[in-house]
C-alpha cells in the first residue's frame, strides 16, 4: 500500500496572537515572513484586550473573527486560563481553534489546559530555531491541513 499525504494549497488565515512578551511577538512575526501564505496577524497584549477583540469592543470595533488563536497562559489583568474559559464557554466563540503556547512543561498545566478544552498545547523553545520551527508548524499546520471552522 502507498501512502499518500494530502496536500492543500495554503489558505490566508487570520491569526489573534495575545502575547505581552514583546521579544516573543517579535519572534513569531518574523518566524512568518518569507512564508508563501503569511497569516494575517493581529496582537493583543493581554487576556482583557484579546476579549475586546473578540467582542469588536472600542479600538477593535472592526477587528476580523481570527481563524486561529495563539495564546500566552501568564499575562497581565487577566491570564491565558481566564481567556480559555471565557472563549470556550461563549457560543459564538467556542469553534476557533486556541493553541495555548506557554513556557510550562508541567503535566498538571497540560492536562490543565485539555480540561479548558485547548485545542492544542506546545512548550515554548528557549532556543530561537526551535522557536521558529514550531511557529511555522503551527501555521502550516492550520492553514494547510486542518479544516476550520466557517466564519
Amino acid at each position: 500500500m502507498t501512502e499518500q499525504v494530502i496536500k492543500s494549497k495554503p489558505r490566508r488565515i487570520n491569526v489573534l496572537l495575545v502575547e505581552d512578551d514583546e521579544g516573543d511577538i517579535v519572534l513569531t512575526e518574523r518566524a512568518l515572513e518569507g512564508e508563501r501564505c503569511v497569516p494575517t496577524m493581529h496582537v493583543v497584549r493581554d487576556g482583557v484586550e484579546a476579549m475586546w477583540f473578540l467582542k469588536r469592543k472600542g479600538e477593535f470595533a472592526e477587528a476580523p473573527r481570527p481563524d486561529l488563536i495563539l495564546l500566552d497562559l501568564n499575562m497581565p489583568r487577566k491570564d491565558g486560563r481566564e481567556v480559555l474559559d471565557e472563549i470556550k464557554q461563549n457560543p459564538k466563540f467556542r469553534s476557533i481553534p486556541v493553541v495555548v503556547l506557554t513556557t510550562s512543561d508541567s503535566e498538571e498545566d497540560m492536562h490543565d489546559m485539555y480540561d479548558r478544552h485547548a485545542n492544542c498545547c506546545v512548550t515554548k523553545p528557549v532556543a530561537l530555531k526551535e522557536f521558529t520551527g514550531i511557529i511555522k508548524e503551527i501555521r502550516k499546520f492550520w492553514s494547510t491541513v486542518a479544516v476550520l471552522p466557517p466564519q
